[in-house]
C-alpha cells in the first residue's frame, strides 16, 4: 500500500451516497479528480489505473465493468479505511 493507493481509496470512500450506493469510475475520471482538481496526488495516469488493479486484485476494489473498466470500493476496502485491516494482513489475501 502507497500514498496513490490510500488516495484511490478514500476518493471511492467519499463517493460513497447517503443511500450507500457506491459510485463507479474508470481509472481516467479518478486520475482526473485526484490530480488535475483535487492536487491530492502528482502521478501519472497509468500509475492511477496500474494502482487500481493491484487494489482489485487486493479485493479492495471490484471491477464492475471488464469492458469499460469501472471500479468501485468493496466492503474490504472499507474496512481497511476504518482501520480494521493492516496493509501485511492485504499480503494475506483477500476474504
Amino acid at each position: 500500500m502507497n500514498e496513490a493507493d490510500d488516495a484511490i481509496l478514500e476518493y471511492f470512500q467519499k463517493l460513497e451516497t447517503d443511500t450507500d450506493h457506491r459510485i463507479a469510475l474508470p481509472p481516467t475520471a479518478v486520475w482526473y479528480n485526484l490530480v488535475e482538481e483535487l492536487s491530492v496526488l502528482n502521478r501519472s495516469q497509468n500509475t492511477i489505473s496500474r494502482r487500481m488493479n493491484v487494489l482489485a486484485d487486493a479485493g479492495l476494489l471490484e471491477k464492475t465493468d471488464k469492458k469499460r473498466g469501472y471500479y468501485k470500493i468493496t466492503d474490504y476496502g472499507l474496512s481497511y479505511l476504518r482501520g480494521e485491516l493492516e496493509a501485511r494482513e492485504l499480503e494475506r489475501g483477500k476474504n
